[in-house]
């Protein structure tokens, strides 16, 4: 007799369909010796993405078109508070043709564009980005999806055993995201 498959572990939706994560952000000074820490720890790796983040500008929110070599554009809509600690991100992932449909036809005025390559990593429900941004430097993203059976409180704990594992690679937290250091930079 078989067993039934085991529930996934999906995103925790608001009323509004949103996901939730808790995210947290640092220059990253050492790259190969957090790569190695990361799998020590039992990350797994799962690969090497070139992406582009264009940014447009909305009002009240932030909205960005994300196109990876060999994957579907996506279009990511969220909310999150600028702080240099781990904090919560809500958002909501659309394909091109929901993107058309919830944002309109008419092209969006575009802020920013980000290039980066990342090395992505999964350890339990943390996505471990390593990222190599254009014109940036080099730093390291955390990403705990909340989900029924991983709250804030579990996301949190869970980032801050990778942080401490990975303190002496770290530099100093980013209290922004990408496009913000990126427009703020004397090169925009």
């Amino acid at each position: 007799m078989s067993q039934p498959a085991p529930k996934p572990n999906l995103p925790d939706r608001g009323d509004d369909g949103a996901m939730r994560n808790v995210e947290f952000k640092a220059e990253l000074r050492d790259l190969p010796l957090a790569m190695s820490v990361c799998g020590t720890l039992g990350a797994r790796y799962v690969g090497m993405l070139e992406q582009t983040d264009t940014y447009f500008r909305i009002a009240d929110a932030r909205l960005k078109k994300r196109e990876t070599v060999g994957e579907p554009t996506e279009w990511i809509f969220y909310e999150r508070a600028d702080s240099a600690s781990p904090k919560v991100s809500r958002f909501m992932i659309y394909s091109e043709s929901e993107a058309l449909e919830r944002f309109g036809f008419s092209p969006l005025p575009v802020w920013v564009i980000v290039k980066k390559t990342r090395e992505l990593l999964l350890f339990g429900n943390v996505r471990i980005h390593l990222d190599m941004v254009r014109d940036l430097g080099t730093f390291i993203e955390l990403e705990a999806m909340v989900t029924k059976e991983c709250d804030e409180a579990a996301c949190r704990a869970s980032i801050a055993r990778i942080r401490n594992a990975l303190a002496p690679m770290l530099g100093e937290p980013i209290s922004a995201g990408y496009s913000d250091l990126l427009a703020d930079s004397p090169a925009a």
